[in-house]
């Protein structure tokens, strides 16, 4: 049975259909790959081909150290992401919540958030910052999400000097969320407005291991420029990186004044 070829399949798919039956709950290790081998009767290589499947559906996640641990995999809870821009009510601080979340629920840090100074050695953001490649900038530097879900999103912010100085408090750690940029706001810089450029990408092997994410699963970058008010140049960038299984884009389509209804009498244009 080692050497049928194919076999790897066959196992992947005994273990999709145990990980779905519930047999191992999300957040939980598949037994040692030793074991698994024997309960297969197959050599490690094979049986590691089967696990290899089913973190490339995003099932399981290999973790250095600890094993490979059961994923929400396909039915992780999924969030729509539009455009609308919400007052954060969820905690008596000011602050701003943005697409994806809900300006009236808690999320948590995954990790010590952190605030300091830091080279921004990214040329692309550093072009959309204003600044040049290599200066130092006030970076925040967060990963996030809803209390009951595994890690949402990476939030990695980048505050142009101007900012900092006029807001020192931006290095601070708010109660709630979008609270530095409220501090932006309120030292002349308000309001802020914002846009979004979205592309897909693989992760990097650092931001699959903060999402909890196999290196072969997609995510979805969003780099948000905010631009002050007070003289119309950027005062932060933010990029936020989200597993692919975790978002969905809802876009309202307008209509160019060319494709504008009723369509004109066609005859008429004719005559």
């Amino acid at each position: 049975m080692p050497g049928v070829p194919g076999r790897y399949l066959d196992i992947a798919a005994e273990l999709r259909a145990r990980i779905l039956a519930g047999e191992w709950a999300p957040g939980t290790n598949l037994p040692r790959m030793a074991d698994m081998a024997r309960e297969y009767g197959v050599n490690r290589d094979t049986l590691a081909r089967a696990v290899a499947v089913l973190e490339g559906e995003g099932l399981v996640w290999a973790v250095p150290r600890r094993g490979t641990v059961v994923r929400h995999g396909m039915v992780r809870p999924r969030r729509p992401r539009g455009n609308e821009v919400k007052r954060n009510i969820a905690t008596e601080s000011p602050g701003y919540s943005f697409p994806s979340a809900s300006g009236q629920e808690v999320w948590k840090h995954h990790i010590r958030p952190t605030a300091r100074p830091e080279k921004l050695t990214d040329p692309r953001l550093a072009r959309m910052l204003g600044v040049a490649e290599g200066a130092e900038v006030m970076r925040r530097f967060r990963v996030t999400g809803p209390e009951t879900e595994p890690p949402f999103q990476i939030n990695d912010s980048w505050i142009h000097p101007r900012g900092v100085a006029d807001a020192p408090e931006v290095a601070n750690q708010e109660p709630g969320p979008g609270g530095w940029l409220y501090r932006l706001e309120m030292a002349g810089h308000g309001p802020i407005s914002w846009r979004e450029t979205h592309r897909a990408r693989m992760p990097a092997k650092e931001e699959a291991d903060l999402l909890q994410i196999p290196v072969t699963l997609p995510v979805l970058e969003i780099v948000r420029v905010g631009t002050s008010a007070k003289d119309g140049l950027p005062i932060e960038v933010t990029m936020y990186v989200i597993p692919s299984d975790r978002v969905e884009q809802v876009v309202v389509l307008e209509r160019d004044e060319g494709a504008a209804w009723p369509w004109p009498d066609l005859d008429e244009q004719d005559s």
